[in-house]
C-alpha cells in the first residue's frame, strides 16, 4: 500500500514539474498580427532640423502601422521622426524575441532600439522616450547597451584600444555605467548582425538585476545591477514597459513574443 501512495506521489510530481516546465516556457505574442491597438504609441523630436517637414507630416497612424511583408502581416515602423510604440503592460522576468529587418527608405541613419525596464511620461529621455536600458538596434551596434535618463548598470568590461568606449568583454573587472559614472553606452562582444534587408533575431533574457542580450544566437552582452540613480542613491530596477523606436529608417518587425522564465539559462551566459 506504502509502495503504491509512493509511486502515486511520484507520478503527481512529475506530473506537476513537466506543466510547470510547459507554463514557463509558454509564449505570449505582443503582436495580435492585425493591427496595434493594444500599443501606445507616442512622436518626439524630429531627426534634425533638416528633417523638421517630415515630423510636421508625421502622424502615429503614418509612423507605426501593419502591412504585409514577404506575404505575411508585420509591424512596419516609417522612421521619419523619433517615436516610440511602447506596451501597456510592464513585464519582469521574462525572455523576450523580437525578429526584425530594415528597409530600403532611409533619413538620417538606420537606427532603432529596444527599450526595456521603461518607466514615466513620454519624453523624459532625449525628449522622445521613457526613461529606459536599451537594447541597440542601430545598425552595425546591434546589442550595444545605451543607458537613457537615470538608468544605470554594473558590467564587465574594459575600454577599447582608442579608449573612447567601454567593450563587454566576460571576465573583466566591472564597471559601473551611467551619467553619473562611466557614461551612458558598453559596445557588444562581437557583431553577428544579419546583413541589411535580412531577418535578424534578437533575444532579450531579463531575471531580477540581469539583463542579457543575445543577437542571433550569440550573447554579447551580460548587464547586472540595472538601476535607476536618483539623488545618490541607485533604485534598483528590475521590471517595466517595452519600447520600440522609431529613428531615422524603415523597419520591419516580423514578431516580437515574450515568456517568464524563473531564472536566466546557464547556457546562454558566457
Amino acid at each position: 500500500m506504502n509502495k503504491a501512495l509512493s509511486l502515486i506521489t511520484l507520478a503527481i510530481g512529475i506530473t506537476m514539474f513537466f506543466n510547470s516546465c510547459q507554463q514557463e516556457q509558454q509564449w505570449q505574442s505582443l503582436f495580435n498580427g492585425k493591427d496595434l491597438t493594444n500599443w501606445d504609441k507616442h512622436l518626439g523630436t524630429s531627426l534634425g532640423s533638416e528633417f523638421d517637414d517630415l515630423a510636421e507630416e508625421a502622424t502615429v497612424e503614418t509612423v507605426f502601422s501593419v502591412v504585409e511583408e514577404e506575404g505575411e502581416n508585420v509591424i512596419h515602423i516609417s522612421g521619419v521622426v523619433n517615436g516610440s510604440l511602447a506596451t501597456r503592460e510592464s513585464f519582469e522576468n521574462y525572455h523576450l524575441r523580437l525578429v526584425f529587418k530594415w528597409g530600403d527608405n532611409v533619413y538620417s541613419r538606420r537606427n532603432s532600439g529596444l527599450l526595456y525596464h521603461s518607466f514615466g511620461d513620454f519624453g523624459l529621455a532625449l525628449g522622445t522616450w521613457m526613461p529606459n536600458i536599451e537594447f541597440q538596434m542601430l545598425h552595425q551596434n546591434l546589442g550595444d547597451t545605451y543607458l537613457m535618463a537615470n538608468t544605470t548598470c554594473q558590467t564587465e568590461a574594459v575600454k577599447d584600444e582608442g579608449m573612447e568606449h567601454y567593450v563587454f568583454t566576460p571576465g573583466a573587472e566591472v564597471v559601473t555605467f551611467g551619467d553619473h559614472a562611466e557614461g551612458r553606452l558598453i559596445r557588444k562582444s562581437s557583431d553577428n548582425e544579419m546583413p541589411v534587408g535580412q531577418w535578424n533575431t534578437i533575444d532579450l533574457y531579463c531575471y531580477d538585476r540581469m539583463a542579457v542580450h543575445v543577437v542571433n544566437g550569440v550573447t554579447v552582452m551580460v548587464n547586472n545591477n540595472t538601476g535607476a540613480y536618483e539623488g545618490g542613491v541607485t533604485e534598483p530596477l528590475s521590471s517595466g514597459k517595452i519600447q520600440i523606436q522609431s529613428e531615422g529608417a524603415e523597419l520591419f518587425v516580423r514578431s516580437l513574443d515574450i515568456r517568464p522564465i524563473n531564472q536566466i539559462p546557464a547556457d546562454i551566459l558566457p
